[in-house]
């Protein structure tokens, strides 16, 4: 089997299962759970297309899922765009800031891009807070009757349900592609040596641009979907760095730069976040657990759950990736 291909179809399967469940079930309960998951996989999968192939490691990629957000909430509310259009022009957008800015802060690496990227987060959330016509400090909230041309609010949540479904499936097809390209192979050979890149005629500067710009196209209809279905917005929860942790921790769980690490990461801090909010001991500590387990797998297992399971497992070296 091609390299690659077993981890696709694996990847697949898990998005699928989360996919079908609620529907099969008809329960809204399970919609909800596995709408949380399916976002935590696109979320993941985004970022591993920047910190991933290239080696950027962006601590505030939340910035694009709060564009996104912003964007589609505002040509709904004001516009009363039809939602497709709107999510795409978010994406759209959020991919073109992410190019204006990559022109500026890729030329940084390391602790310098990650902290580039705090900021950038920071001025944009202080901007959207100045901002009267977004809400300002409080957001923006919509009226019920923006669901009335989806069949109703009800309607209106398996709609997003499936979207979100559609685009992390579409997110970890462009994944694969892009890994196993010319231009994927490139992206490796910056996340190595990218001075030796650059010598050997690899174009960094638009290679990395180019993989700014995709990874923030993602996370920016993962917005959109995700507060068209809340009905509200605020800065606080649209460009908290939390989400950029989170994202960075389901990476590095699942497997820096693997097609199926993202799933699997995603899948695992899903669960271990969900059973730590239902226990009265450790509800308030989540993100502390989290942490610790981030340096555990740092300073043991850094290639995380997949590069695990292809040390352990033998048969799987050569197809897990």
């Amino acid at each position: 089997m091609k390299k690659g291909l077993f981890s696709l179809l694996i990847s697949t399967f898990i998005i699928l299962y989360f996919l079908f469940l609620p529907i099969v079930k008809s329960s809204p309960i399970l919609r909800e759970a596995s709408f949380t998951t399916l976002m935590y996989i696109g979320l993941a999968i985004s970022l591993n297309i920047l910190m991933g192939f290239t080696g950027y490691v962006s601590f505030g990629h939340v910035v694009f899922f709060g564009i996104g957000g912003y964007t589609t909430f505002t040509l709904l509310y004001y516009y009363n765009f039809p939602l497709i259009l709107a999510l795409l022009i978010a994406g759209i957008l959020s991919a073109l800031i992410a190019g204006l800015l990559g022109f500026v802060v890729l030329n940084l690496r390391g602790a310098y891009f990650a902290i580039a990227t705090i900021g950038i987060n920071e001025a944009v959330k202080a901007l959207v807070n100045n901002l009267d016509f977004l809400g300002g400090a409080e957001g923006l909230f919509f009226n019920m009757k923006i669901y009335k041309a989806y069949g109703g609010p009800q309607n209106a949540l398996w709609l997003s349900f499936y979207l979100i479904g559609l685009v992390t499936l579409i997110a970890l097809i462009v994944s694969y592609f892009i890994k196993h390209s010319k231009f994927g192979l490139g992206l490796f050979s910056i996340r190595e040596d990218e001075d030796a890149a650059s010598t050997l005629g690899v174009n960094t500067k638009l290679f990395k641009t180019l993989t700014f710009m995709l990874s923030a196209f993602f996370p920016a209809i993962i917005g959109g979907i995700f507060f068209f279905k809340n009905g509200s917005i605020d800065p606080q929860s649209a460009f908290s760095l939390t989400k950029s942790v989170e994202m960075i921790f389901m990476v590095m769980l699942g497997g820096l730069g693997t097609i199926l690490g993202p799933v699997l990461g995603a899948v695992t801090y899903d669960k271990i976040k969900e059973a730590l909010l239902v226990s009265e001991t450790f509800k308030n500590l989540h993100l502390t657990i989290s942490g610790i387990i981030l340096l555990l797998i740092v300073l043991f297992v850094p290639e995380g759950i997949v590069g695990f399971l292809r040390k352990k497992i033998k048969p799987l070296k050569n197809i897990l990736d």
